[in-house]
Order: structure tokens, then sequence, then C-alpha cells
């Protein structure tokens, strides 16, 4: 039973991070949604809808890690990783910003193929266009945070973002390479 409970412990701390993450980009785009189709009569994502969304994006970002080809750039520059990572993951995101409209829109015109039909006549293309680009920009974001949270490793994130400033460390190390007065010099 402990070792169940480990790796439910486990499980759901690597899945926190981009669940949480997704959780608070998703609803900068919903805001954003609701902004633009104020007065619309567009139906409105509930906080329930991102949370399941978010959910099941920081789920998909933890098994396509897990894929060999996500991380094809290892040797190469960070941009490359991110870049790829980034097309992936949007691809992956739009389809599921499909999914969701066309389940609003199937609900009311009674089917998959009737709601597709609807979505495709009365979406708004400058409104779906925006919110790509957010979304892009969101999952870039992640993309370059996660690079960096990798390359430069987690812990040091974590201690960088949230437990000490920047120059305070960057002093520290500077000091650790001085060469101290018991030294010899030549």
């Amino acid at each position: 039973m402990n070792k169940a409970v480990e790796k439910v412990k486990e499980e759901f701390l690597a899945v926190l991070p981009p669940t949480l993450f997704f959780f608070i980009a998703l609803h900068i785009v919903g805001w954003v949604r609701v902004l633009m189709t104020e007065g619309t009569g567009l139906p409105v994502t509930s906080s329930a809808q991102i949370a399941l969304a978010a959910l099941i994006i920081g789920k998909a970002v933890l098994l396509a890690d897990l894929w060999p080809l996500i991380n094809r750039f290892p040797e190469k520059p960070l941009v490359y990783n991110i870049v790829w990572k980034t097309a992936i993951y949007y691809v992956v995101a739009s389809f599921i910003h499909y999914l969701e409209r066309l389940y609003d829109f199937a609900k009311e015109a009674g089917g998959i193929v009737a709601g597709n039909e609807r979505l495709l006549s009365e979406i708004v293309w400058p409104h779906f266009w925006a919110l790509q680009i957010v979304l892009l920009v969101v999952i870039l974001n992640y993309c370059v945070i996660r690079e960096l949270g990798r390359v430069l490793g987690e812990k040091r994130m974590i201690r960088m973002f949230f437990q000490q400033s920047v120059v305070a460390s960057d002093e520290a190390r500077e000091a650790s390479r001085a060469p101290t007065s018991a030294t010899p010099k030549r």
C-alpha cells in the first residue's frame, strides 16, 4: 500500500506544474474569449471545463515528454527543442480547443456532423485566430520555461525564482571563484 501511495504522490507532483501553468493560461485565454464574444450569444467556458482541459493538457505534456521524438535536438541550442515542442504542443492544444468548441456546437445541433457544420458556418475567424495566437504565446512561454528548467535544473530554477535573488547568487558564485589570500600568486 505504501508503494501505491508513493506512486500516486509522485504522479501528482509531476502533473502539478504543467497543470497549474495551463490552468492559469487557459483562464487567460477564456477571459480573452469572453471579452471578444461579449454579446454574441456564444457559450462561455466554465472554470470547471478549464480545469479539466488543464489537467488533460498537463498529463498530455507529461506523456509527450516520454515520447523519444519530443527531445529531438538535445545537442543543439535550446531554441531547436523549444520550437519543436511548441509546434507539437500547439497542434495538440489547437485540436483540443477545436474539440471543445465542437462539443458545444454538437450539443446544440444534436450531433457531431451537424455541430461541425454549424461551428464552421458561425465561427468568427478573427476571434478564432486571436485565441490561437494567445495560445501559441502561452505554449511558447511554457516550452521556454520547461527547457530552462531542464538545462538549469528545477531546484535551481525554483531557488532563482522564489528563494534568493539572482544578484546574491551571482555574487556568492564570484566570491567562491576568487583566489584566497592563502593561495600563492605566480
